[in-house]
């Protein structure tokens, strides 16, 4: 069973920036690639970005193209999203995901889910 657990959220102002961590407990998460998918108020779940096993890959949304950054650390067994130039429409719960697999943009492919850390981006 793997536990993935959020940090880094919070309330930030337009433009701004934020760095969320996942990191996991009760199993190394080197043999899994990751996701970031965020769901706002109302809204389905959807994707924000992805991260191959080694790192070598990395997939994002149209809308934060060019704004955030999603990078790992094997070696402290975290995922990061680094995220720039925070737009109101970025506000939503964020979720760290694993997949045993490849990387996608749809959840079905990611089998372990945290329980999500809030961004707030006010205008």
């Amino acid at each position: 069973q793997v536990q993935l657990v959020e940090s880094g959220g919070g309330l930030v102002q337009a433009g701004g920036s934020l760095r969320l961590a996942c990191a996991p407990s009760g199993r190394t998460f080197r043999s899994f690639a990751m996701g970031w998918f965020r769901q706002a108020p109302g809204k389905e779940r959807e994707f924000v970005s992805a991260i191959t096993l080694r790192g070598g890959i990395t997939n994002y949304a149209d809308s934060v193209k060019g704004r955030f950054t999603i990078s790992r650390d094997n070696a402290k067994n975290t995922v990061y999203l680094q995220m720039n130039s925070l737009k109101p429409e970025d506000t939503a719960v964020y979720y760290c995901a694993s997949s045993p697999g490849g990387i996608g943009a749809s959840t079905s492919i990611y089998n372990y889910w945290g329980q999500g850390t809030q961004v707030t981006v006010s205008s």
